[in-house]
């Protein structure tokens, strides 16, 4: 019975994972873009915080 609990705690935080790993990669691609504001950006990507959205913005301007 604890390892079916487990086992079950394990698929919820992966389905959770893969939405924030979706949620970052699609905000990343709007970032690139460089067509929308954060602001813009934070309303269509919700699961994403504002100060998540700076830092992402700070790592890829970085990058270029």
């Amino acid at each position: 019975m604890m390892t079916l609990f487990d086992d079950e705690q394990v698929l919820e935080a992966y389905t959770e994972d893969i939405k924030n790993s979706e949620a970052r990669e699609t905000a990343e691609r709007m970032i690139k873009m460089r067509k929308l504001s954060l602001d813009e950006i934070a309303l269509c990507v919700p699961s994403l915080s504002m100060d998540e959205l700076k830092k992402l913005e700070a790592e890829i301007m970085q990058m270029a």
